[in-house]
């Protein structure tokens, strides 16, 4: 397979050169293997560790053995693994072997998985034993599902015998010829969170993973081989599956895979290196981090925040929605650290516009990613001045081909080289980006636009406020007004008092229009697995 190429002209954004015969699977595989990694730990779960070599192996058995269950090249199997090293074998296997993945959220209900199933025609299932539960009966129901492969990992008690997964790899073979792809063809699918509706199975080619390495992983994170990395976002989130899959292994760094919950605690004990044991037998600690604004807010909340010392990253990441400032202001002050806030979505693949180190300005999503362009629109279909709000549009490499089976939302998002984020932006004097909220949940207050999320960074800059959500609702003369949920740090202490207080506090952060009429305490917040707020639900 012909090498990879970069170039970088001064009057060109830099790009990646794929050549047009291209595997993805084999091109993050073999670069390792060439470059001597082979015994050099690629994973870490919670199970135990395994080497590149190993995982080279694992993969290629995973390939050939699709054969013998009937798989042939552009067939769809469904992904439905917590985070250990089967997830990544069964990905990338898939993939060498030329059959698409179909990498599906871990946290959702029978009639979701249904219908992805239905949608995506997948003709094998691989699904850890955990969540076997939710596929219930679904074989009966779904007619393209010709088998259900079920894996035991992370450990649940399960004899080795009975895992049918290590079973499938053990009737493959150590070595596997990659299928004969191109940079082109579709590789894999994600289905879109959902923040707005119905998900989307969205199609990606076989050149994207390796472009988001090249022009994020490498230059704004500054990733290396010498990195340990961890990612308490899934490896079925797109941006978990650049963290945790696409990144370390395009450099030969080391991943951290948990499988349980990213509760602050279980993050905790994997930041300083306490869990999991084959972690702690290393005595090593994770040097970049990969969050989400809700989880850097519970941690900053979490009386189990470790002391600096026991601490050793040189970064973190945010990403899913936009960074609250002063969640970034203080983790930096707790740890030493700059979260890097960043924005990327399932049709870009990961992270297109990013702060970079030494130049955060937290409160901002910061400046384009090299190789990515960005406009914002306005109602008139101009660009808009410095300062003033546009639905925001990339353009870039790693850009989805489609939408499966939406063609109109297909035309809606993808035109021409531009893809529609959906999200709405300003850009100041110097170039940085700050976030708007969803196109779809901007309000109209008073004759002029309001963003809810600038609401909810005020609300949830008071001291009591963990996190805040706002909506349109309308009042006695249905005139839309912005309407607070909020998820007090001190759950059952509200308050009509405080929610006074609160509008109060809002009124003299912002203009007088856009405090929030009605504030209601709630325990929690709807949101997608991936950390964004499903406002639509709140409006329901």
């Amino acid at each position: 397979m012909a090498e990879l190429s970069k170039a970088d002209h001064s009057a060109q954004p830099p790009r990646v050169e794929v050549p047009r015969s291209y595997n993805a699977a084999h091109d993050l595989i073999e670069r390792n293997l060439r470059a001597g990694r082979g015994g050099k730990l690629a994973y870490v779960d919670d199970r135990g560790s395994c080497t590149y070599a190993e995982l080279a192996r694992r993969v290629n058995r995973f390939a050939s053995a699709l054969a013998g269950l009937g798989l042939r090249a552009e067939d769809r199997v469904m992904v439905c693994l917590l985070d250990s090293v089967d997830w990544p074998v069964a990905f990338l296997g898939a993939i060498k072997a030329g059959v698409v993945p179909v990498a599906v959220n871990t946290l959702l209900k029978p009639q979701d998985y249904e219908y992805m199933l239905r949608d995506s025609r997948a003709r094998v299932l691989f699904v850890s034993q955990a969540l076997l539960p939710s596929f219930e009966g679904l074989a009966a129901r779904v007619p393209t599902l010709e088998r259900t492969v079920v894996s035991a990992a992370p450990g649940t008690g399960r004899p080795a015998a009975a895992d049918e997964f290590e079973t499938l790899l053990a009737a493959g073979r150590d070595e596997f010829d990659p299928a004969d792809t191109v940079a082109d063809e579709p590789c894999f699918w994600l289905y879109s969170s959902g923040s707005t509706g119905a998900p989307k199975g969205t199609v990606h080619v076989h050149s994207s993973l390796v472009q988001t390495a090249e022009l994020f992983a490498r230059p704004v994170i500054g990733i290396s081989e010498s990195d340990l990395v961890f990612s308490a976002a899934k490896l079925f989130f797109a941006y978990g599956l650049g963290n945790g899959l696409t990144f370390p292994l395009a450099v030969g760094a080391t991943t951290v895979l948990m499988a349980e919950r990213p509760t602050p605690e279980a993050v905790f004990a994997r930041l300083t290196g306490d869990a999991p044991a084959a972690l702690a037998q290393l005595r090593a600690r994770p040097t970049v981090f990969y969050g989400v604004p809700t989880l850097f807010a519970g941690m900053l909340a979490s009386t189990a925040f470790p002391p600096r010392a026991q601490l050793g990253l040189r970064v973190a990441t945010s990403a899913g929605e936009a960074l609250p400032a002063r969640v970034g202001a203080a983790f930096t002050e707790r740890t030493g650290v700059e979260i890097l806030d960043g924005i990327g979505s399932t049709e870009m693949l990961h992270v297109f516009l990013s702060n970079r180190a030494g130049e955060v300005r937290y409160g901002t999503t910061g400046k384009p990613v090299p190789g990515y362009a960005l406009r914002l629109v306005g109602e008139d279909g101009h660009e808009v001045a410095p300062g003033e709000v546009g639905d925001l549009y990339i353009s870039g490499p790693s850009s989805a081909a489609m939408y499966w089976n939406q063609r109109e939302k297909t035309r809606q998002t993808f035109q021409g080289e531009w893809t529609r984020s959906g999200d709405k932006y300003s850009v100041d004097v110097d170039g940085y980006y700050t976030y708007a909220g969803r196109s779809d949940d901007m309000l109209k207050v008073s004759g002029q636009y309001v963003s809810p999320f600038e609401v909810e960074s005020a609300v949830a800059s008071h001291p009591a406020v963990l996190e805040a959500a706002v909506v349109g609702v309308p009042d006695d003369d249905r005139l839309i007004k912005p309407k607070a949920y909020v998820v007090l740090k001190a759950p059952g202490t509200g308050s009509p008092q405080l929610a006074e207080e609160l509008r109060s506090y809002v009124k003299d952060k912002l203009a007088p229009f856009k405090y929030p009429r009605w504030v209601e305490f709630v325990d929690e917040l709807p949101k997608t697995a991936t950390g964004k707020i499903q406002r639509f639900k709140l409006r329901g």
